[in-house]
């Protein structure tokens, strides 16, 4: 039934994208708020499918960050960018230049003024991300960065990278931790969806003002233990395993 319910999920969920992405791409020649929209609406439609197809739900604890805050979360999961798409309120999502290469996602991601980064930039690649951190900012729009840089899985830590210690001290905004267990449900790899119910949990706001150090190691502790709590909930494995580091930001 696992598998059925997957590949049920899988079929409709490909062959609705395709048909989504092509008929919003009036979008491109109206104003960006359009492609908002369109971007927020493909996500309901996902976050439905999954749940009348595949019978996995979702709990989202915690406040909504709003505005011009910074929210650094784990990421288990596709799962997670697609949720940040459908609550928050026209996120600046940080991702891998690599996906705006990508026929329709990349276009839509440009079009949003998500801020794309080239891993392999160096300090270029911070000076970049920051400059475009403060424009969202000064919009009043959320940053969503991931803050190991790309997907682990469950009960796995990589290491953190720079990237958010430079948004944090130079937007000298708060910063929000978002803890997930979405790896149980949608892996990183795989065909299965699960079912059950995903746990997002924003957590309390880290004050701006700390330093580098301090904050990267509030920032982890806080992350990680949330983490390791909604997993040990669900029972998923709560004990964290040290990963390979990963150049990345």
């Amino acid at each position: 039934m696992l598998w059925l319910r997957s590949a049920a999920f899988n079929l409709v969920f490909y062959a609705a994208s395709v048909v989504i992405v092509i008929a919003a791409t009036p979008c491109f020649l109206l104003p960006r708020r359009y492609t908002i929209r369109a971007m927020a609406a493909w996500s309901h439609m996902t976050l439905w499918l999954l749940r009348v197809l595949a019978g996995t739900r979702y709990e989202v604890r915690g406040s909504l960050p709003e505005g011009g805050v910074l929210v650094a979360s784990k990421h288990q999961s596709m799962w997670d960018t697609i949720v940040m798409t459908a609550i928050l309120n026209n996120p600046a999502m940080v991702l891998k230049r690599e996906l705006l290469w990508i026929p329709f996602y990349g276009w839509y991601a440009q079009k949003a003024r998500m801020i794309a980064i080239d891993r392999g930039a160096g300090s270029n690649a911070i000076r970049r991300l920051v400059s475009q951190g403060k424009a969202a900012i000064a919009e009043g729009r959320p940053i969503v960065i991931f803050p190991e840089g790309t997907r682990s899985a469950p009960g796995s830590k990589l290491e953190y990278k720079p990237g958010v210690a430079a948004l944090y001290r130079q937007l000298g905004v708060p910063c929000v931790p978002a803890a997930v267990n979405s790896g149980l449900f949608w892996g990183r790899r795989g065909f299965a969806r699960k079912p059950g119910t995903i746990l997002l949990e924003f957590l309390e706001p880290i004050p701006a003002g700390l330093d580098r150090k301090s904050f990267m190691a509030e920032l982890e502790t806080r992350i990680e233990t949330a983490t390791g709590r909604l997993l040990a909930e669900t029972g998923g494995n709560a004990q964290p395993v040290e990963n390979q580091p990963q150049a990345s930001l």
